[in-house]
């Protein structure tokens, strides 16, 4: 498997790849992290099931896992550039429409197209051009800033849209994210990337690649340990403003949290996912530098584990305004630093040649894990009038994926084969 070529320009860390993916992550991921300050108002205005609006976005979370493989494979064989464009357009017509979806069929069937969009948009794509456009010194750091720019996403994206929802009706906050969908496709003309090189005669086919991987004990080892990362991360995205506005009725007066300007539980909700985007920032750089440095697998097993403590006594204390902000910190800097360590090691064990569309895979894993957060937190609310069961399961699915992660191997395919084929 081979790698690509770099010049001098792009083996540097900081390069015009490199800042405009950062753009177009950052804007997607602002939008993808708002969604669920709009579980409130859409529910309550056609009166529907919290499990309606949770589908919605559980069937989201989802395409986007289907749609991560798809688009990283038309990027490879068609070209990067036609593959985001193509997400962004999915991505804003799929919010246009879904300001006139008024029965919660009309949004679940428009939230797959958002979900392909935000596939086409995100990381499986960015990532595999960012890691092509700089040399295997930078890489994993180069993941990881490109990583904390859906973080910085999550920072903007909240409170501007909360702010967006107190000026104007949902419909209209749709449409607006829409235009910054597409005005996002402006970094496209800063991203510059080179050429495949030239199909070499020792050059595997994509399908054979992938059927390799697929059979590879440690490929599946990662899939699988994937799954919780969806699995929390949508359901607290989705979830967590809604949760915060029941379980915290009130934010005291006079106390520290609203000297933050924080003077209601809504607002407090999108405050969290934004200090969950802040924090994240720092974990998500830390964690791709460290990734540089030593064993990818233990650092996420390390990452896992830590999230099972965190939630755990989280859920298992009095839920306060300053249990959520301590809670969004700690759990923020665990975010999304499972991503450049997981596509680093993607990178590693398999090459760059078809990083995408690996990655791709397994992201699907994230994405149905996704999938079943968001939805089981919807139904089970329904059924229970809480999501304490929810947490639960997002602990249990935590130390197991902390636990398949050891016996990773990561020295490259390549090298195993040898072994693989005498075994």
């Amino acid at each position: 498997m081979n790698t690509t070529t770099l010049t001098p320009r792009e083996s540097s860390l900081f390069n015009p790849i490199l800042i405009a993916g950062c753009v177009i992550l950052l804007v997607s991921f602002s939008i993808r992290a708002s969604f669920g300050l709009f579980q409130i108002p859409v529910a309550e205005e056609f009166n529907w099931l919290r499990a309606d609006f949770s589908f919605a976005i559980a069937i989201q979370n989802l395409f986007w896992g289907i749609g991560q493989p798809i688009f990283s494979a038309l990027a490879e064989k068609y070209g990067d550039k036609k593959a985001i464009v193509a997400g962004a357009f999915c991505y804003a017509i799929g919010l246009v429409l879904s300001a006139f979806a008024i029965t919660p069929g009309q949004h679940q069937l428009l939230e797959m197209l958002v979900g392909f969009g935000i596939a086409g948009t995100g990381f499986g794509v960015i990532l595999a051009v960012v890691g092509r456009a700089v040399s295997d010194k930078h890489r994993s750091l180069a993941l990881g800033i490109t990583t904390a720019a859906g973080s910085a996403g999550q920072i903007v994206g909240p409170p501007v849209t909360q702010f967006l929802l107190q000026q104007m009706p949902w419909q209209s906050v749709f449409i607006f994210l829409a235009g910054f969908v597409m005005i996002s496709l402006l970094a496209l003309f800063f991203m510059r990337i080179p050429p495949p090189p030239p199909k070499q005669q020792n050059d595997e086919p994509m399908g054979r690649v992938i059927m390799q991987a697929v059979k590879d004990p440690s490929f599946t080892f990662i899939f699988v340990g994937f799954f919780s990362c969806g699995y929390q991360l949508a359901f607290i995205t989705a979830h967590f403003p809604a949760f915060i506005t029941e379980m915290c009725s009130v934010v005291t007066p006079g106390s520290v949290i609203q000297s933050l300007g924080v003077s209601s539980t809504s607002t407090l909700g999108a405050m969290a996912i934004a200090l969950i985007g802040v924090s994240n920032i720092c974990g998500t750089v830390l964690a791709g530098w460290l990734g540089s440095k030593y064993s990818r697998k233990y650092l996420l097993a390390g990452i896992y584990l830590l999230r099972t403590i965190v939630a755990a006594a989280f859920i298992l204390n009095p839920i306060t305004p300053e249990s959520v902000v301590v809670f969004s910190i700690l759990m923020g800097a665990l975010w999304l630093a499972t991503v450049p360590l997981t596509s680093g090691l993607v990178a590693q064990i398999y090459g760059l040649r078809y990083m995408g569309t690996l990655y791709g895979l397994v992201f699907f894993s994230h994405q149905l894990g996704g999938f079943i957060g968001v939805w089981l937190g919807g139904t089970m609310y329904d059924l229970y009038g809480n999501y304490n069961l929810v947490w639960w399961v997002g602990i249990g699915v935590g130390a197991l994926s902390a636990l398949v992660h050891l016996p990773i191997q990561e020295r490259p395919w390549a090298e195993r084969q040898p072994q693989l084929a005498t075994s």
